[in-house]
């Protein structure tokens, strides 16, 4: 140990004593729960039966004086209510039913006077016993992520926690304070947990209630062994929490509508495009013509518009506009697709470490190549080509860096320009995820051996990077794919392993609260995805390729026995970005949320191009720019979540994702993904002036009714992993083109 605190060691002292008297106890299965008042404290204990002890500060009171005025106990909750010298507490502490090694503890403070809090100490101690409280801390709250903290015990025995702060209950006192709940989970061995924002110039108001502390806490009696069971820990633990956690409302957002404003705004702004060489290309920022375009710009604005065209059977210009301008990215000098429009690399302007000729950013060679293969999947006779005419060099590069790719390196000697992210903190260390990723589609379409050997390869250069292998949430995504697929592929477990691996180190780097102060009472921020593991804002790119790779794990997992959390959270992440994801669009924000200054060409606030970047609430949004790579937003959510009916003139739309569709006749079936524990949001929609009539629902055999909305819709809310059916009676439309679905929204 080394070292502790003066906050810690009267509680040391005190939890030495053998003639402590507590004020509530209670046992379940392997774990005794007690409550203490210390004069300046009150704590909760949580012992295991192996004889590790943790203690959690539910009030503080500096300078003690704190007095219990009385207790209410009910069946699984009791309440404190508690005097101070400077205003009353009230603590409440739920014992959910179905999880007898958690504990809910929620603190609420009356101040009796403007309240200022220079310091607060953090809340959660490991108590020692015969020998100091030892263990490590594997995730902690990094900026405005999820206030949480994942933590195993090495002495006095094994075990592990989880602890989980729901930073939305203190939205009330971050607007009375100014204050932001970033980085205010974590802490060092042994104080650890949540320590509330310091005030700076505004106190807390006398006479107001608020919430100074919402916690879980979440016990094991088992430490997991390994990355790969810490990463499975990780998961089934979040997932038990985030059932305890109170609903985040969603709302229906109309996406066929702000498809066809985003569509005519990508099509029609100037700014959006940049001509060269007789060709147009797409920005990567609106108006920013200071930089050459990029392949994978393109590519990642292509691929959801042609999802759309399948869809809905209309054909979009400007997909033959962006196809015509895809092989001028080939480079000869190394037979590959490369980053920069080849004709312009030399206009570079050298502003960033990655804006210089001949300078590679590892994933920014796989990404466009991953498009192009699923590009080349739809039958696409020159994005195969481009792929296939790229892999030799993709593969002697993977080789020669031992598929431990750097940040930069040079395209044509390979030296290594700069190796890590972060001093000790290697390079991009998901790469090789992305890079098994393109293999295994080469392997898919052309069936040679060689490429499925190299998947292989790079999937085990994962393996020992634990809960630091995310670089770029895209690519740990896709990866997380990759290996999935190939535990299909061969029955190796380790890929499965390595897949969870994977998504433990997503669902470290969400958003899993509702910022609700400053700005952010315009737009909904739960369980938003980051971009970097440092990066301060959530970036629609990312969540955009994040919601799609998710889409395609859960599609091939649809059949297979994973764990219940990763479909929990999975489903879960995409039905919020329904939601959610509408605030990216600077017409849905005040003009005042968004920075009157940005990094890359202008922000248009009329325009329905998306901004990268959405910030913690005392920061304005845009900063970084209008990001036209993101523009394929609802062309990749609306193909995946209407399902046109056209002989019942309506369409269905829902926010989990759904799978094992059949029509037979006059019905549909599907199975809507998920845990039967949540729920989703199922709508029927009629065409214009049609009236929904002549219909029935069922789930999982039985018939269930729905709800009309305003708009004359039918909606159901509908639990999770179950099996719907939807049958009508024919309108004599089956010739009617599909379209005219659309064209009605």
């Amino acid at each position: 140990m080394d070292g502790i605190s003066a906050w810690i060691a009267p509680v040391y002292r005190f939890f030495a004593g053998a003639d402590m008297e507590n004020c509530y106890y209670r046992e379940s299965p392997g774990f005794i729960f007690e409550v203490f008042n210390t004069g300046d404290s009150l704590w909760i204990t949580a012992s295991w039966r192996g004889g590790r002890r943790l203690a959690f500060r539910a009030a503080y009171a500096p300078g003690g004086g704190m007095e219990l005025q009385r207790r209410e106990k009910g069946a699984e909750h009791v309440v404190f209510h508690l005097k101070t010298l400077f205003g009353n507490y009230r603590v409440r502490l739920d014992f959910p039913p179905a999880e007898p090694s958690m504990f809910h503890c929620v603190t609420t403070l009356v101040p009796d006077i403007p309240l200022h809090v220079p310091f607060w100490p953090r809340d959660c101690v490991p108590l020692p016993g015969k020998t100091p409280a030892t263990g490590k801390v594997h995730i902690s709250q990094e900026g405005i992520r999820s206030g949480l903290m994942y933590m195993s015990f090495t002495q006095p025995a094994n075990g592990s926690l989880l602890y989980f702060q729901d930073l939305s209950a203190l939205n009330d006192y971050c607007n009375a304070t100014e204050t932001s709940l970033g980085g205010t989970v974590g802490g060092r061995w042994p104080e650890l947990g949540f320590s509330l924002p310091p005030t700076k110039e505004k106190p807390l108001p006398a006479g107001k209630e608020f919430v100074l502390s919402d916690a879980y806490l979440l016990l094991d009696a088992q430490k997991a062994t390994g990355e790969f069971g810490q990463a499975r820990q990780f998961l089934d633990m979040l997932s038990r929490v985030y059932v305890q956690l109170p609903p985040v409302k969603t709302t229906y957002r109309n996406w066929p509508h702000i498809l066809k404003k985003s569509l005519h705004d990508l099509e029609h702004k100037a700014g959006c495009w940049l001509q060269a060489d007789g060709k147009s290309y797409l920005n990567a920022y609106v108006s920013d013509y200071a930089t050459p375009p990029e392949s994978m710009v393109q590519l990642a604005v292509l691929l959801p518009l042609m999802d759309y065209e399948e869809w809905s059977g209309e054909k979009v210009n400007m997909t033959d506009v962006i196809k015509e301008g895809l092989p001028t990215f080939y480079d000869d000098r190394i037979k590959s697709i490369s980053r920069w429009l080849v004709s312009m690399e030399e206009k570079l302007d050298g502003s960033e470490e990655h804006k210089k000729p001949r300078v590679m950013d590892s994933w920014y060679l796989h990404h466009p190549l991953l498009n192009l293969s699923r590009i080349a999947m739809k039958g696409d006779k020159n994005a195969r080509q481009l792929l296939l005419g790229s892999l030799d060099y993709v593969i002697k590069v993977a080789r020669h860096f031992k598929y431990d790719w750097p940040v930069f390196y040079h395209l044509d000697t390979l030296e290594v320009i700069k190796a890590e992210a972060a001093p000790g903190k290697g390079g991009e260390r998901d790469v090789p995820g992305i890079y098994a990723h393109v293999m295994l589609q080469a392997y898919e379409l052309t069936k040679e051996q060689k490429y499925l050997t190299e998947a292989k390869r790079a999937a085990k250069a994962l393996q020992g990077r634990g809960f630091d292998l995310f670089y770029q949430a895209n690519n740990t995504a896709f990866a997380s794919g990759a290996m999935l697929r190939l535990w299909k592929m061969t029955g190796d477990e380790l890929y499965l392993d390595l897949s969870y691996l994977c998504l433990a180190n997503i669902f470290k780097n969400v958003w899993l609260w509702d910022c609700d102060y400053g700005h952010a009472r315009y737009y909904q921020t739960f369980f938003a995805l980051f971009p970097l593991n440092n990066a301060p804002y959530t970036a629609v790119y990312e969540e955009l390729e994040g919601f799609s790779a998710f889409h395609d794990y859960l599609a091939h997992a649809k059949d297979r026995v994973i764990m219940p959390a990763v479909r929990l959270l999975l489903a879960e992440f995409i039905k919020h970005m329904m939601h959610r994801s509408l605030f990216y669009y600077p017409p849905e924000l005040p003009p005042s949320v968004l920075s009157g200054q940005v990094k890359s060409g202008e922000l248009d606030k009329k325009l329905w191009i998306p901004v990268e970047d959405l910030q913690d609430g005392w920061k304005t949004s845009g900063t970084v720019g209008q990001e036209v790579y993101g523009a394929g937003l609802p062309f990749a959510l609306v193909p995946r979540h209407y399902y046109k009916i056209p002989e019942a003139a309506m369409m269905m739309y829902i926010d989990y994702p759904s799978c094992n569709y059949v029509k037979r006749g006059q019905s549909l079936f599907f199975t809507v993904q998920g845990d039967e524990r949540l729920h989703c949001r199922m709508l029927l929609i009629p065409v214009e002036g049609e009236n929904l009539s002549g219909y029935n629902v069922t789930v999982s055999g039985k018939a269930v009714k729905g709800k009309r909305t305003p708009e004359g819709y039918e909606e159901f809310i509908l639990n999770g992993n179950q099996r719907i059916g939807i049958r009508w009676k024919a309108k004599g439309r089956k010739k009617k083109a599909a379209a005219q679905l659309i064209k009605s929204l």
